[in-house]
């Protein structure tokens, strides 16, 4: 009898082990469909309603300063794939020569890996960025496949190693156009910050709270703080 009980104990613990399982199972399939609904779906309304002012921005940037339209990045994707990231573009082309000019600049750059004053960024480019105007072609690379509009923050190939043990958690997921990173304080955040937001995301990332990161960026992009 006792033996009897034991087995029935085990076979009811197995039956809600596995009834867990498959609601988690279940719940990742839909967080999955609706995160690509949210995807593809808001992209391509997005991509319509925002068109003229797409086209407005990329003549704003032709009549500027003399140069291409958009700006391609090279970045890390999910899987370790990489691609190019479209941006408009908002440094001037001799960029390099400029930022050579001024070695005090450049030493700041190579050590904070950002640059709050760069005089590598045109007059459009200044108040593009503060908005984020400069990242709405990467809503291309959004019906690709090649991003997200919620995930971790874009980074290239040589900024993977600053996610030292995290770096292969980082690439199951695809980056995003918003994310944790976005709403708090954007450019403003330190390396490690950054990181912590990014492993924080992809470890408790859901379609709901997607859908209100999206919506939390638009006042975090209206204030326009923590970014340049």
């Amino acid at each position: 009898m006792v033996e009897l009980s034991n087995q029935t104990e085990l076979a009811n613990f197995d039956a809600k082990d596995k009834g867990a399982m498959i609601t988690k199972s279940a719940r990742a399939r839909l967080d999955s469909i609706f995160k690509a609904l949210m995807d593809y779906g808001f992209t391509a309304v997005g991509l319509v309603l925002l068109s003229p002012l797409l086209i407005a921005l990329a003549v704003i940037v032709k009549l500027d300063s003399p140069g291409p339209v958009f700006y391609r990045r090279r970045v890390m994707g999910k899987g370790g794939t990489q691609f190019d990231a479209f941006k408009f573009r908002t440094m001037y082309v001799n960029g390099d020569e400029i930022l050579a000019a001024h070695p005090e600049l450049k030493a700041q750059l190579e050590r904070d890996h950002k640059l709050p004053n760069d005089p590598r960024v045109t007059r459009c480019g200044r108040w593009m960025r503060k908005f984020s105007l400069d990242e709405l072609p990467q809503l291309f690379n959004v019906i690709l496949g090649q991003m997200s509009l919620v995930g971790p923050r874009m980074i290239s190939p040589q900024e993977l190693s600053r996610y030292g043990e995290h770096a292969d958690e980082l690439l199951t997921v695809k980056p995003g156009i918003t994310g944790l990173w976005q709403i708090s304080g954007r450019s403003n955040l330190a390396p490690g910050e950054r990181v912590r937001l990014d492993m924080e995301f992809i470890r408790t990332r859901n379609a709901w709270g997607d859908f209100k990161l999206l919506l939390l960026t638009i006042p975090a992009v209206l204030r326009g703080q923590g970014a340049y």
